[in-house]
């Protein structure tokens, strides 16, 4: 599975660059399980509201229940790990001025192992709001209570604990892509074969699962599900949790990569309510980058999924509910407060202003089977999981971008050879100088120019062959390999706001500021309307008001990182001064 300390924040306190692959729980034992003072707990005191167990009384179970912090005060709280079929594993148990809990604590969502009173027991139970509320308010005594939460996710990561479980045969694709959703949103999972495990082979037996059933995915409440969507999983893990349409949010935020994550961040942190909607796992693209270089303020580099775990934690202790994975389907735009309509159930969440921060879509290339073969052979990102599956193998890597290059040196660490075949002539019209000498010094990096794929081989099991062709001279080479990667780039995700008419360039990318007053003069000019009437509009404001775009979504975004999130710092100011100078009637 992914390198665990991948989602989160460095919590390291020697080193604030460093980030170990794994997690020493030893030498991190007064970080991860650190004692309360006396004083410290009197300081908690307003935050929560003391409570008593009996012996052998359960405080919370694996996957049902959501209880924020249990500061123990007197007796000892017993922390297992569970499965949903039933395995449990004692973790440690918490005394006087410990507590309990984990990552998921901070907004609410179900827990990952289980308390039990040893003793009587008295305890500080603080709820998901308070816990917020406490770890702002008291910053030093806040940074060790997160610190130790992350921790403590960390350490589940690595033994797989507290997750669903996926049973299926091994190499199936759609394990493969549960694994990519649940390991790219940070969380732990077991994955077992029924040829290889007995409580596996005795689950198949049980629900004889047909070939469209595959794969049996159990809960951590123990619910069974057959070959369940994502949106099934994301409701069994807590992910998405039920959005009231009553509510009138301040700011939804369409999309959870780097811009989505810093307008969340920032508008929560200065009071606005938010709700961050992900289609498949925050940190978007971006958090599919193996190493990003020349990101500020990281010298030694940093991985697009550490980056996107540190704004995830960050908009967590700010209050931002961020649901996975809730795609939206239309934007409707000719009512007040603006409302997004949601895929599937088609609800409708209303809102003050929207930041549209909805990235692009992976572009599939025109091959009559590819589709039988993603998630078998066929992988539009390169994380650890794919890493593992290459090891020691030949593989293809079609794209000349940047995210192209960084998956190329990730993945040269691992397969035996890395074919990368591009259209042009080089990379240096596309790719970043220090990645192209990156490249140029990875020996088992072979660089193919002037090449396309033209066909894909393979089987039920998955695939077997690729065929490309030199566009010069017209040969054409046949590779076995069963691993391909494609980074072709990606177009707009802009198709579902044609309902709210908000303006795109001919290309798709949506219009802000100065470049939507350049398309309505235009189309003014045309219409004989000269001079044109146009409002004031702000520079990261659509053409509907209330309406902002940022990221690379945007028409003339650069489609970088930095950027991203610099546009998502900028665009809550603007926010405040559209809600500033809303009517009374409609500021709520």
């Amino acid at each position: 599975m992914a390198s665990t300390m991948e989602f989160i924040p460095d919590t390291s306190q020697d080193d604030p660059v460093q980030v170990p692959a794994t997690l020493d729980m030893e030498a991190r034992r007064h970080q991860i399980f650190p004692v309360l003072s006396a004083h410290e707990i009197g300081r908690m005191r307003r935050f929560g509201e003391i409570r008593h167990f009996h012996d052998g009384e359960t405080i919370f179970s694996n996957g049902r229940s959501s209880f924020g912090l249990m500061v123990v005060i007197a007796g000892r709280i017993a922390i297992s790990r569970e499965d949903g079929l039933g395995n449990t594993a004692l973790i440690t148990e918490h005394g006087p001025g410990q507590f309990s809990g984990e990552v998921a604590q901070l907004s609410g969502r179900p827990a990952l192992g289980s308390g039990r009173a040893i003793g009587a027991l008295e305890a500080l139970a603080i709820p998901p709001e308070s816990l917020r509320a406490l770890v702002i308010a008291e910053a030093e005594l806040g940074e060790r209570i997160v610190r130790a939460l992350i921790l403590r996710r960390v350490g589940m990561l690595e033994s797989n604990a507290g997750g669903p479980v996926l049973v299926g045969p091994r190499g199936h694709g759609r394990i493969h892509q549960l694994q990519s959703f649940l390991s790219a949103n940070g969380h732990p999972h077991t994955v077992l074969d029924p040829q290889d495990d007995a409580q596996a082979a005795a689950l198949v037996a049980h629900y004889q699962p047909t070939p469209e059933d595959w794969p049996l995915v159990v809960c951590p409440d123990g619910v069974v599900m057959k070959n369940p969507s994502m949106v099934d999983i994301g409701r069994c893990l807590g992910l998405l949790p039920e959005l009231d349409s009553e509510k009138v949010w301040d700011v939804i935020v369409v999309g959870a990569g780097p811009a989505g994550l810093a307008t969340a961040v920032y508008a929560a942190s200065e009071g606005l309510s938010v709700l961050a909607l992900e289609t498949r796992a925050y940190g978007g693209q971006a958090g599919a980058s193996a190493r990003i270089e020349n990101y500020l303020g990281f010298p030694t580099g940093v991985s697009g999924r550490a980056l996107a775990g540190r704004a995830y934690v960050q908009a967590q202790k700010f209050g931002v509910e961020v649901a996975i994975p809730a795609p939206a389907a239309r934007l409707i735009c000719d009512t007040y407060p603006l409302q997004v309509e949601m895929c599937g159930s088609g609800t409708r969440l209303r809102t003050r202003s929207v930041v549209l921060s909805c990235g692009a879509r992976y572009r599939r290339p025109s091959l009559a089977n590819l589709k039988q073969f993603e998630g078998r052979g066929v992988y539009y990102w390169a994380s650890p999981i794919e890493a593992k599956l290459c090891k020691s193998e030949e593989v293809i890597l079609v794209g000349g971008g940047n995210s192209a290059g960084q998956a190329a040196v990730f993945l040269a660490g691992h397969a035996a050879k890395v074919h990368m075949v591009i259209r042009g002539d080089g990379l240096a019209a596309t790719m970043s100088s220090y990645l192209i000498e990156r490249i140029k010094a990875t020996p088992n990096i072979v660089l193919h120019t002037h090449s396309e794929i033209i066909a894909l081989e393979g089987n039920e099991d998955g695939l077997q062959q690729v065929r490309w062709r030199c566009r010069d001279t017209g040969q054409e080479e046949n590779c076995d390999v069963c691993r391909l990667f494609l980074f072709i780039g990606a177009d707009p995700n802009t198709g579902w706001l044609s309902d709210c008419g908000v303006d795109v360039d001919d290309k798709g990318f949506i219009r802000t500021g100065f470049d939507v007053a350049k398309s309505q003069c235009r189309a003014n000019f045309a219409n004989g309307i000269y001079p044109p009437d146009l409002p004031a509009r702000a520079a990261l404001e659509t053409s509907v008001p209330g309406v902002f775009a940022i990221g690379d979504v945007r028409a003339g975004s650069t489609k970088r990182v930095a950027a991203a999130v610099g546009e998502g710092a900028a665009v809550v100011s603007q926010i405040h001064a559209f809600l500033a100078n809303l009517p009374a009637d409609k500021r709520g």
